[in-house]
């Protein structure tokens, strides 16, 4: 039984996609290992910034070198990117697009049966993964819609995911179900541009509506969206029970006049009567954000607009990117390009300003009650996992279960000085005795 290792770098959709591989690998007879030495390495790699080419080269010669004698594929956007660079330096054993990503099964277990492969006699096919049954999560990540039509000033995507293109509803469908069937309790929606999903007449609202009326005891959750004007009909899903209440939508700048430079299509203000609009329906909604500081023209007083703005709506989350210029965009060419040691300054107060956000809305839930899906219990019997509210939970109990709900009291908030460990201390309500405190 040859062994397979998986390093991803970057956003859901690549992890939704080495999900679907190692689970296709584990099927066709492969042992699939966390790392150490193994027979096959498959690096999925991200290009969103210049920091993500360099963590992505770091891994795959990190990788070569321990391994020199393991067949090595290096997959994902740094390759639509940089194929031919990837090539000429000979470090990977195949350089494989996203459009043949799908079919890395068959290239590598051709190569083992044959001495070799030729990924470029493949079929281009964005969404033929089989469903993952046994993933490296407890959720279940679900990619419904790829490339992306924006072409905001900044960004590569368009260039190495393509044009945006939809998912057949009717395999959406089929897929959640058979990942239910495995044993899934929470279903992540992943796409480059959810929001302009379009399949014949299904679009993402009516998508999402048909998705959590399906039966069975699980919950599904939008990971990042861009900013449409979602309509009132799709707010009220939120209402649901199996629709988490939280998005990650993604704003960028609070500063009208970046917004602008960025080619963005919307303006602040939109974007907050949008994040009001949310709130309204659900109060208790929980969003979350990514901010990009040092864009070229960003002023001092234009990074300020941006700061005001995200204490204004409160995201109990900013995920803070340096701009990175990329070469083919147009922002690449743009004037007044911000030092890097302005962005490194700018970064600190964004990030300091996420921690007291969190801290805000950490506070406002305090005393409260969520279902948390259990995803590991450690060797001290510690269970961590999620709230439906995307909030970090531990608790300790007896006949605790992973990948299990249960009703929790959210009490003591710890580690409130470091924003990615920050999490609630939680409690079983008293009216579950511990026999029946972990209920499927």
């Amino acid at each position: 039984m040859r062994k397979i290792a998986f390093k991803t770098l970057g956003c859901r959709v690549n992890l939704f996609e080495t999900d679907a591989l190692a689970s296709r690998f584990k099927a066709g007879g492969y042992e699939v290992v966390d790392s150490g030495e193994a027979d096959i390495f498959v690096v999925n790699t991200c290009t969103v910034t210049n920091t993500s080419d360099q963590k992505c080269r770091q891994a795959i010669h990190q990788i070569r070198r321990k391994n020199p004698n393991a067949l090595m594929v290096v997959t994902g956007c740094m390759v639509n990117h940089r194929k031919e660079e990837l090539i000429q330096e000979g470090i990977a054993d195949y350089v494989i697009d996203n459009e043949r990503k799908s079919a890395i099964f068959d290239i590598v277990d051709e190569h083992f049966k044959k001495g070799s492969s030729d990924p470029e006699g493949y079929d281009r096919d964005l969404f033929s993964y089989q469903p993952a049954f046994d993933t490296f999560h407890t959720r279940s990540l679900i990619k419904i819609h790829d490339g992306c039509n924006n072409f905001c000033s900044y960004c590569i995507i368009p260039m190495v995911r393509g044009r945006s293109t939809s998912r057949p509803a009717e395999d959406i469908y089929r897929n959640i179900l058979e990942v239910i069937d495995h044993g899934f309790k929470e279903i992540v929606l992943t796409g480059v541009n959810m929001g302009r999903y379009r399949e014949g007449e299904t679009n993402f609202e009516t998508l999402v509506e048909h998705i959590i009326n399906m039966e069975g005891d699980f919950r599904v959750r939008v990971s990042s969206i861009e900013p449409d004007q979602f309509s009132d009909r799709f707010l009220q899903l939120f209402q649901h029970e199996k629709l988490a209440p939280h998005m990650h939508i993604c704003l960028q700048s609070g500063s009208e006049d970046t917004l602008k430079r960025m080619h963005r299509f919307y303006t602040a203000a939109q974007f907050r009567e949008m994040c009001q609009r949310i709130k309204e329906f659900r109060p208790d909604f929980n969003l979350t954000t990514d901010i990009i500081v040092g864009f070229p023209g960003e002023t001092e007083q234009t990074f300020n607009e941006s700061c005001d703005f995200a204490r204004e709506i409160g995201f109990s989350h900013i995920h803070t990117f340096k701009y990175s210029k990329r070469t083919g965009t147009k922002a690449a060419s743009m004037p007044d390009q911000v030092p890097e040691i302005e962005k490194s300054r700018r970064s600190e107060i964004m990030r300091a300003i996420s921690l007291e956000n969190k801290l805000k809305y950490f506070h406002q839930m305090k005393d409260r009650t969520q279902r948390m899906l259990i995803e590991r219990i450690d060797s001290q019997g510690m269970a961590r996992g999620y709230g439906e509210n995307y909030i970090p939970i531990q608790l300790t109990g007896e006949n605790l279960h992973r990948n299990s709900f249960i009703e929790v009291n959210l009490k003591e908030i710890i580690n409130k000085n470091n924003e990615d460990k920050m999490a609630f201390e939680a409690s079983i309500p008293k009216k579950y005795s511990q026999k029946n405190c972990a209920y499927q």
